[in-house]
């Protein structure tokens, strides 16, 4: 951050419920989001978390309309693990102080329905979250409960929607209920907002938690609106030569109305445009045939008609000029390049000397088709061309001197070798012939000779 910024110096505590309220932070304190904190609250110290710091929080307060002033309390400090150890301490008695408190209120015979309790974190006062349709006397209760408890008691009234939202819970669109997670100003809703939107009017869909209608109805009504300016009011049914058309239904985004005859289980979609002109039809006196216009399907000679002009429109483009692709300029250097180039080739060509006509060596006369070709002079035999003759013994110079040849081991019999047992002869079909089942020896001397020149290594490509 620049060295010139200051931090705001309020900060947004929450507490038990969901309830938020905002503190002052004059000492400056290094406080991260989420971290307790110990604070000032009227006539002792309670415990909260850090939900919101820096420039937010000024907007919150601007949208909450709460003013930056002295009646703002302070943050005393960040809270250790012994203020910890007593808000648990102080939470797992508020079960059992409102039983107890629940079973006093039916002593009374209060009329009032007892929702939630909350201890201040230095247990010196207790709050008692109610919700009642009338105005409630509970002087009596206050002074039983605080003979009961030993504290100062504290009794607040809240509405069905705020107490669904302290308690909290899933809604039936499956994420958690709106009033316990953002909502924090409850508007009221009615079921003109339902009828608007064309919702069944069924009280168990239409009311959550809370038992009120669903804050949600509220969220896409002006949208609503919005589309519904263009659509009319049909107040009567329209007329026309078939009977009585009936509303039954109206797409609102999609601009089209639904009608059914008196009767008739059918219904037929009708766009608004067109629901208009019936109405000043109507209005004048006059009943349309039907509901939608008939479209005319046309004849077999209009179909003809068209089909012919489609041939010979097609016939007149296929004659028409094909334009010409525009070449693609090339750019000014490379096209001063290229013509450079092509002029000097044309002078080379031209500077080249011509050789005189008498000169010229005569080209050998074509042959006729059916003339014999001549006879190829004799060529040498193959062992007789220089490039194929052998070299004398001479020339190839003395023989080397080899020594004594190794002494020949005593080798078994030819039949007696095992490599060389013959299996049993096969008996041989009658009818076949002498060499009939004996492999190809060409064949296979073919295909030694080529297996031998493959392995022969290759000679070493001569360097430049």
């Amino acid at each position: 951050m620049p060295t010139s910024f200051e931090e705001f110096d309020i900060v947004e505590v929450r507490f038990k419920g969901g309830r938020k309220d905002f503190y002052r932070n004059s000492n400056n304190l290094p406080l991260i989001t989420g971290e307790p904190v110990v604070v000032e609250v009227p006539n002792g110290q309670h415990v909260g978390y850090v939900s919101l710091k820096g420039e937010l929080v000024r907007l919150q307060m601007l949208k909450k309309k709460v003013d930056n002033n002295e009646e703002i309390k302070s943050i005393y400090r960040i809270a250790t693990e012994k203020d910890l150890e007593k808000l648990e301490a102080v939470k797992l008695q508020e079960n059992g102080t409102m039983y107890r408190a629940r079973q006093i209120i039916q002593e009374l015979s209060l009329k009032m329905k007892l929702s939630d309790v909350e201890y201040q974190a230095d247990k010196t006062k207790a709050t008692f979250y109610y919700s009642a349709e009338d105005r409630v006397d509970f002087r009596d209760l206050i002074k039983k409960l605080a003979d009961e408890f030993k504290i100062r008691v504290e009794m607040r009234q809240i509405s069905l929607r705020h107490e669904a939202g302290r308690l909290g819970g899933i809604g039936s669109c499956g994420r958690e209920l709106c009033c316990s997670t953002w909502l924090t100003d409850f508007k009221s809703v009615s079921t003109t907002a339902a009828r608007y939107q064309n919702l069944s009017l069924n009280p168990s869909k239409l009311s959550g938690q809370c038992g009120r209608l669903k804050c949600c109805l509220n969220y896409e009504l002006e949208t609503y609106m919005d589309a519904l300016k263009d659509i009319p009011t049909v107040n009567r049914p329209l007329q026309t030569q078939k009977g009585e058309a009936f509303l039954q239904k109206t797409d609102i985004f999609k601009k089209i109305m639904w009608f059914g005859f008196r009767g008739d289980n059918n219904w037929h979609p009708v766009p608004v445009g067109r629901v208009k002109e019936i109405q000043k039809l109507n209005s004048d006196g006059q009943h349309p045939e039907n509901l939608v216009e008939v479209i005319k399907e046309p004849t077999h000679k209009e179909l003809l008609a068209a089909q012919l002009e489609g041939n010979l429109e097609r016939l007149d483009d296929k004659f028409k000029s094909k334009t010409k692709k525009k070449k693609k300029k090339k750019p000014a250097g490379l096209q001063s390049l290229v013509e450079g180039v092509q002029q000097a080739a044309q002078q080379k060509q031209l500077d080249r000397p011509k050789m005189p006509r008498a000169e010229r060596p005569e080209k050998p006369p074509k042959q006729a088709s059916g003339e014999a070709r001549p006879e190829r002079s004799e060529r040498p035999e193959r062992s007789e061309r220089p490039e194929n003759r052998r070299p004398n013994r001479e020339s190839r110079g003395p023989r080397p001197e080899r020594g004594p040849r190794p002494e020949r081991t005593e080798r078994p019999e030819r039949s007696e070798r095992p490599e060389q047992k013959r299996e049993p002869a096969t008996e041989r079909p009658e009818g076949a012939a002498a060499g009939e089942n004996r492999p190809d020896r060409a064949n296979q001397n073919r295909n030694r000779n080529r297996n031998r020149n493959f392995n022969k290594p290759r000679p070493p490509k001569p360097t430049e």
